[in-house]
């Protein structure tokens, strides 16, 4: 059997399964019916033929406190960038000039808005995942985007693929392993804007072999499109190569007007509400992360979703918000929190979070021509190799929060 993934919007419509009702079928007798009944089976393919199973088990997309933390330093961490040539651009595609922040609506447009989660995980860690507020978005019926880093969704594939393949949501790009882009130049630089591409097409290519299907009737293809379409630069930082560069790769860069602050210990749920309800309008693009440091996003998120539906609001992916007749997207010459320039201060952070990248990379680092596929680590060197080695220095401690709005 599939599984059926159906909003709250969803279960409560009704179902019609043919044009007339059955107050009005012509064949009222049990003979015609049950000659009806017997052609219907034998249309019906039978087991092994063309019937898929689901690709995951109904109570493996509810919350697990497992997927939440953040775990640094594991080998786990240690992902190599996949090889796979990514699908190429569409000759249709129009890059933008500039980051797209928000869209302005036509008038008469419904109040819409566009929910975001950032799924970020830098090199020397296994970020988390936010079960319950996906719980809440699948419970409501929300339609939100998942800006996913291509590392996270090679160590999180089932998340990954339940999220990509769910009619509610929309998967994004968030780089590779989430490196400034004020900073990184060169070939890392479009290794980080061309990873996510090859990840999410291993993820496709996965979930294709295993012959599963995400619900009745919607195959993978339909499911998960060929390529990703929208950009979000980590950190919110950018300059002009950085938006060309994912302009030729066919993106488009996508930052936000509204950032929720919840990679901030401090904030608290009832803080987030009152601040995204008061900066939120029809268009605006809310900036949250679902990768463990949301770290009040699962408690407010419910009563932010109530409250924003109260008031008129419709909830749409970023794509849907782009794609609605007359609207305009408000693009931003460079990338930004709030105002021009104020996330330039997460300069030293990036390079301070490269340097520990690097020492963890030194010591987590297979013998030449010992390298497993992407994600595996050689097995420990033998004792008298270690004797050989010079001593690295002593491990960082575990990362701790983010800045607030850091995305």
């Amino acid at each position: 059997m599939s599984l059926v993934l159906l909003s709250a919007r969803d279960r409560a419509a009704p179902r019609h399964v043919g044009l007339r009702s059955p107050r009005r079928a012509p064949c009222r007798t049990g003979l015609v019916r049950t000659l009806l009944a017997a052609a219907a089976l034998m249309l019906l393919p039978g087991p092994g033929a063309g019937a898929e199973e689901a690709c995951w088990a109904p109570e493996s997309f509810r919350q697990s406190e497992r997927d939440r933390p953040i775990r640094a330093g594991i080998a786990a961490a240690r992902v190599a960038l996949p090889t796979d040539e990514p699908a190429p651009p569409s000759q249709s595609f129009r890059p933008v000039d500039g980051v797209v922040r928000r869209v302005d609506l036509p008038p008469g447009a419904p109040k819409m808005i566009a929910l975001t989660f950032d799924l970020c995980e830098t090199p020397f860690e296994v970020a988390g995942y936010q079960g319950a507020s996906v719980d809440t978005l699948r419970a409501n019926g929300v339609r939100a985007t998942f800006f996913a880093g291509g590392k996270w969704m090679l160590t999180h594939p089932d998340r990954a693929g339940q999220i990509a393949t769910d009619p509610l949501f929309e998967i994004a790009s968030h780089a590779w392993e989430h490196r400034n882009f004020r900073i990184v130049t060169g070939r890392p630089m479009l290794d980080e804007i061309r990873g996510p591409q090859s990840a999410y097409q291993r993820l496709r290519d996965g979930l294709a072999a295993r012959q599963c299907a995400p619900r009745p009737g919607r195959d993978l293809a339909a499911a998960m499109p060929e390529r990703l379409g929208l950009f979000r630069f980590p950190f919110g930082a950018c300059n002009r190569a950085a938006i060309e560069a994912v302009g030729a790769a066919g993106l488009i860069p996508v930052q936000w007007d509204v950032s929720s602050g919840d990679p901030d210990r401090h904030l608290s749920a009832a803080g987030m509400v009152a601040s995204v309800l008061r900066r939120v309008r029809p268009g605006s693009i809310v900036l949250f992360h679902a990768n463990g440091r949301g770290w009040a996003t699962d408690d407010a998120l419910p009563e932010i979703v109530a409250r924003l539906r109260q008031q008129g609001y419709v909830f749409v992916t970023v794509g849907e918000l782009l794609a609605y007749p007359g609207a305009k997207p408000v693009v931003a010459a460079s990338c930004y929190d709030e105002t021009p320039g104020d996330t330039d201060r997460y300069d030293g952070l990036a390079r301070l979070l490269d340097g520990r990248s690097a020492l963890f990379a030194a010591r987590t680092a297979a013998p030449a021509g010992d390298r497993g596929p992407a994600g595996a680590v050689s097995p420990a060197p033998s004792r008298s190799a270690r004797v050989a080695k010079p001593a690295l220095p002593a491990r960082p401690a575990a990362p701790g929060p983010l800045p607030v709005g850091q995305p």
